[in-house]
């Protein structure tokens, strides 16, 4: 099978789940410890995708107090039934909980949630039966893909969890989805675990209990033992356009260097082409964006941008407009907040106000910081009159390099390519992070790190990297921001 090369969702955007609405296909993802959670994202092609908004855009939806990195709010479920748009999944926070959300309009407001209790598990699905009955199917622990009817209004069980199909023997059967083709109800399944051994496979049954029959060709999906440029693809989502032809979304993440290999973007959201034989679906070929992954975004004054997120809490709590610039404020910690690398190569530049420019006079230390997770970072920072480079890795602080702090200094920081001569050995990276400065004499480089160290395969995790602004202590006052992304490096590096 020929599978795609060009992400349509670039980033970390994982667990994709896709509904149709008319013309429109709209498209969530997990967004783990960050909020706003869970994205929303609009399509009439399925090829180019526009972010409306966050399913869970308020604090009395999401609560996130001592989440951990990579818990937080994974595999929703997107549906539209009865004139209303439906979002279900799990929040990891203390123990997991399954909530489930609705909206007349997918950019929201959307309802606070109704929880379900008795759905102890992870990857919830929503589909109705014939006679309008709700089916919740989810992943039980320690009894594979489990199905009960639900009250929606309440979030109550009516009735026992019923046990479906397994899967094919691989581990980790999860990421349920049920749809009604026809004759049959199908169960598509992620199987492998979501890492090289990934992969879709899929049943179907005269009913939704089942009994379910697996598909003679599974996987339906998957790139394990490929040399393909794509790997971990699995957990997907089918739906059928208005022409009566369907569509697959699911994730994949692009690794790059020297054996092992490193992902560094996270899990992203792919797309295929399905075909159907015999009453069974199979990939028929790749769905791509028209255009080169390229992107340029500043942060406008006063409106955040809606990609822009926070771990553990609302950007609000710790970034506001005021005195010409954006004010970001350590409380409790460091205090970070960004947006997606889209892109396998990036640029990011920021002016911080330094004291004696601020009419408050305060004092701070904070810049530019790129992040899997707060231990595996590169920051670069003012800090008093100095600015200084440093990369986190573990539990240890690394010194990559300083310099003066000079009025409208431009912090910069790069993902290049690697600078390895040759890709055997153990020398090549996925990219090399870069930390400098920019002035009127152009760029000068601080200190630089091995991307490797900022990738899912040395943090582990299942999210990707982030890149924005961060405050160690204190507060900072920001003049300015910018992203610039491609996966051509010639497209950013050639100045």
């Amino acid at each position: 099978m020929k599978l795609p090369v060009q992400p349509v969702v670039p980033g970390f955007h994982p667990d994709p789940s896709v509904c149709r609405v008319g013309d429109d296909y709209y498209l969530a993802c997990s967004s783990f410890e960050y909020a706003p959670g869970v994205p929303v994202l609009h399509s009439t092609d399925l090829r180019t995708w526009r972010r409306i908004g966050h399913v869970l855009d308020r604090p009395a939806q999401l609560p996130l107090e001592g989440v951990d990195s990579s818990a937080g709010v994974l595999a929703p479920t997107l549906r539209h039934h009865a004139g209303r748009f439906w979002m279900v999944t799990t929040l990891l926070s203390g123990g997991p909980r399954t909530f489930l959300v609705t909206a007349d309009d997918p950019a929201g407001p959307w309802s606070d949630p109704v929880w379900i209790p008795e759905a102890r598990g992870i990857d919830p699905d929503l589909a109705w039966d014939d006679d309008g009955t709700c089916l919740l199917t989810w992943t039980g622990f320690g009894e594979g893909i489990v199905q009960a009817a639900l009250d929606p209004r309440t979030g109550d069980l009516l009735g026992e969890p019923r046990r479906l199909w397994q899967g094919t023997g691989g581990k980790f059967p999860e990421g349920p989805h049920l749809h009604r083709v026809g004759a049959y109800w199908y169960l598509l399944l992620a199987e492998g675990g979501t890492e090289r051994g990934h992969a879709v496979t899929i049943a179907r049954a005269p009913s939704p209990a089942g009994p379910f029959e697996a598909c003679p060709h599974n996987p339906l999906l998957t790139a394990r033992g490929t040399g393909a440029p794509v790997q971990s693809t699995g957990h997907a989502d089918l739906v059928e356009r208005p022409d009566g032809t369907w569509a697959m979304v699911y994730l994949g993440t692009r690794p790059r260097g020297s054996s092992p290999e490193w992902h560094v973007l996270g899990r992203e959201t792919f797309a295929a082409e399905v075909s159907w034989s015999d009453g069974w679906p199979a990939v028929a070929g790749p769905i791509e964006p028209d255009a080169p992954a390229e992107a340029v975004e500043d942060l406008p004054d006063g409106t955040l941008p809606p990609a822009w997120v926070a771990p553990g809490v609302f950007p609000a709590a710790l970034l506001s407009w005021s005195d010409r610039g954006w004010r970001l404020t350590a409380a409790d910690g460091p205090a970070f907040v960004g947006r997606r690398q889209e892109h396998l190569h990036m640029r990011a530049r920021a002016v911080v106000a330094l004291p004696g420019e601020r009419p408050d006079q305060a004092t701070g230390a904070g810049g530019l910081e790129l992040r899997i997770d707060p231990r595996h970072a590169v920051r670069i920072e003012v800090r008093g009159s100095r600015v200084r480079a440093l990369a986190l890795i573990g539990g240890a602080s690394v010194f990559l390099g300083e310099t003066a702090a000079m009025p409208e200094t431009v912090l910069e920081l790069r993902a290049e390519p690697h600078s390895a001569p040759t890709p055997f050995g153990v020398a090549m990276g996925p990219d090399e992070i870069v930390a400098g400065v920019s002035g009127p004499d152009g760029f000068r480089e601080l200190g630089r790190l091995d991307g490797r160290y900022l990738s899912t395969e040395v943090a582990a995790g299942m999210t990707g990297r982030m890149i924005g602004l961060v405050c160690s202590e204190g507060d900072m006052l920001f003049r300015s921001f910018t992203y610039s992304g491609a996966d051509d490096p010639k497209a950013l590096f050639e100045d």
